[in-house]
């Protein structure tokens, strides 16, 4: 896919926001859709859509759509780091496939990192269903708890 290549309402962010495939969500709002990565190259990689914008990448995204994305990252990267306690993390966005981009509707990665473990290769391998409902409640409370 390259930066050009029309946005399609099949891919698999389009069915989790109108609820044709099922979610770990940690976050929602009327513009946003927070949940955690199935294939996560560190414990806690949580992604972040825009939900009303058929957006492949950020050449395409309005900038009121990115801007709402953008200051829910910040939030719940607040979030994922006073609940997780990662020694680092990555905010990360990527733009077509030579970029490392694989599903083609806008997103941004929060990945906590932690010391003295690697990076996963992201899609390497699924998560446990039962950590990611228990990871899942843990940040949902946390959420709750800071309003």
């Amino acid at each position: 896919m390259s930066l050009t290549t029309p946005y399609d309402p099949q891919n698999i962010f389009a069915q989790i926001i109108r609820g044709d495939a099922p979610c770990y969500k940690i976050y929602e709002d009327d513009n946003v859709l927070a949940f955690l990565d199935l294939f996560p190259q560190s414990f806690g990689h949580t992604l972040v859509i825009p939900k009303r914008s058929a957006a492949c990448n950020i050449l395409d995204v309005d900038t009121e759509a990115l801007a709402k994305v953008m200051a829910v990252v910040q939030k719940l990267t607040r979030v994922i780091v006073d609940e997780l306690q990662p020694d680092g993390v990555q905010v990360a966005q990527f733009n077509g496939a030579p970029a490392g981009q694989t599903v083609f509707h806008i997103h941004v990665h929060i990945v906590p990192r932690y010391s003295g473990e690697g990076l996963g290769i992201h899609a390497a391998g699924k998560a446990d269903p039962a950590e990611l409902e228990k990871l899942q409640a843990r940040l949902q409370q946390r959420i709750a708890a800071q309003g």
